[in-house]
């Protein structure tokens, strides 16, 4: 493991133990020379990257809670997700992997770049593919799964590839020679990513 790495986890770790003793959130931020920044507070102008939600209190007893909505939400929208994954040719349990890391399988998700919905699309992506109205969910599954399957095209099923491109874009992965870019928000997204799709394909969930 890279120092950088070592640090940002131990940092992380830190920052999290005192904002769920607050009850606060985490972002993390990249400044302009590359370096990861963790804090409690909202900081302007640099790129924001991810904001953490730390539950308050009895933090299992949330964290129960909380996967239990998902998976409702999930049982909820199963026949949708078999439907898209069908008609663009992609397995379901890969689609349930992306959709749990973009949204949680939240329809009305909203990242702080403007991605929407279940698959968070962004809006020149939803124009391509047709998709009017991105918080509705038959619309973003259909636009998303067919961005990833042609994703999957480019990159001649290289699995690993489609993803950095679906997080990071196609063009960020083709300027580092066709690998995944050397972004850290990415490769956890790819690693976040792979790991519930194996985690579904194990458990053999009714997908179909």
């Amino acid at each position: 493991m890279h120092r950088l790495t070592v640090v940002t986890s131990l940092l992380l770790l830190a920052v999290f133990v005192i904002a769920e003793t607050a009850g606060a959130e985490v972002f993390k931020y990249r400044d302009a020379n590359g370096h990861i920044l963790l804090t409690d507070k909202p900081v302007r102008g640099l790129q924001l990257l991810k904001r953490y939600q730390i539950p308050t209190g009895r933090s299992m007893t949330g964290s129960g809670n909380a996967l239990a909505a998902m998976r409702k939400r999930r049982d909820a929208l199963q026949s949708l997700i078999a439907e898209a994954s069908r008609d663009s040719r992609l397995e379901p349990a890969l689609v349930h992997a992306v959709v749990r890391a973009e949204s949680a399988y939240r329809a009305d998700a909203v990242s702080p770049k403007g991605a929407i919905g279940l698959m968070q699309l962004m809006p020149a992506t939803a124009e391509r593919y047709g998709v009017s109205d991105p918080r509705d969910p038959a619309q973003n599954l259909r636009g998303g799964t067919r961005y990833l399957r042609d994703l999957l095209a480019m990159f001649d099923n290289d699995l690993k590839l489609a993803l950095a491109a679906y997080n990071a874009g196609e063009n960020a992965v083709i300027r580092y020679g066709n690998q995944v870019p050397p972004y850290d928000e990415t490769r956890e997204y790819v690693r976040k990513v792979v790991a519930f799709f194996n985690q579904m394909s194990s458990e053999r969930v009714a997908l179909r």
